[in-house]
């Protein structure tokens, strides 16, 4: 079985560092991060954002609107993991942040 078959369930990172020194560059990041967050992206950490699909073939739909929508100047990188290969992140942290809550049983980190 190939191992991106089309009903495994999918994960999209998506990371990026825009330049935002200028006022059109700080107009071009809210725009882009807000596309993110209007097509299902939840904001894991500042410049990080994840998506759950339901399969291979929506993550590749999803890649192909991040790619649509990219910034003019900065990069962007997309990461597709299996929801098994998300699920086993390591979170390393300091003290508990006031702006994170994570309820470990069902994964779920809320920002």
């Amino acid at each position: 079985m190939n191992e991106t078959s089309s009903y495994r369930e999918m994960e999209l990172l998506v990371i990026f560092d825009l330049p935002v020194g200028k006022k059109a560059e700080r107009r071009e990041y809210t725009k882009f991060r807000d596309f993110l967050l209007d097509d299902g992206f939840l904001m894991l950490q500042y410049s990080v954002y994840f998506r759950s699909c339901t399969n291979d073939s929506s993550a590749d739909k999803h890649i192909g609107r991040v790619q649509a929508h990219k910034p003019k100047y900065g990069n962007v990188r997309i990461i597709k993991l299996t929801k098994n290969q998300f699920e086993k992140m390591i979170m390393i942290q300091g003290e508990k942040s006031e702006q994170e809550i994570i309820d470990k049983p069902d994964g779920l980190i809320v920002i």
